[in-house]
């Protein structure tokens, strides 16, 4: 069965790339629409949420950051036009889960840090989206460098 509308996402570092091309040759084998995601986590969800000061401004600095690296990225991959590439606020399971029902996605292409034991298998982001995903997840394994 082939797929129709792919989601890749990504946290926009170099690690990155290798994502993005098994994405990018599973559209082009399946003549399917490519989009990209990445989702900037609220600050407060990293310190437990009970912060006791504003973190507004570091917050808006950490998104401005991912709309440059976002920018970058859309000029080494030209496919990825500014209409199928989307950067959000929020929690990056829920995010990547609500993007995919919306899009009407049918496989979602994360990257996984391959940890060791069975527990370990995936990073923490990527056993999120796995678990609950409205589509087929396609996990490609980052190697270190």
């Amino acid at each position: 069965m082939p797929y129709h509308h792919i989601l890749v996402a990504v946290d926009l570092t170099e690690e990155c790339d290798p994502v993005i091309h098994r994405a990018r040759e599973l559209a082009v084998s399946n003549s399917a629409k490519l989009s990209l995601v990445h989702i900037v986590e609220p600050m407060a969800m990293a310190f437990g949420g009970d912060v006791p000061m504003d973190l507004s401004q570091l917050q808006q600095q950490q998104f401005d950051q991912a709309k440059e690296r976002l920018e970058r990225l859309i000029l080494k991959y030209p496919e990825l036009t500014k209409d199928c590439s989307h950067l959000t606020y929020g929690q990056p399971r829920q995010e990547i889960h609500h993007f995919a029902k919306e899009q009407a996605c049918d496989l979602i292409v994360v990257g996984s840090h391959g940890r060791h034991g069975l527990a370990l298998l995936l990073g923490s982001t990527a056993n999120d989206v796995l678990h609950g995903a409205p589509c087929d997840v396609l996990a490609v394994r980052l190697v270190k460098s």
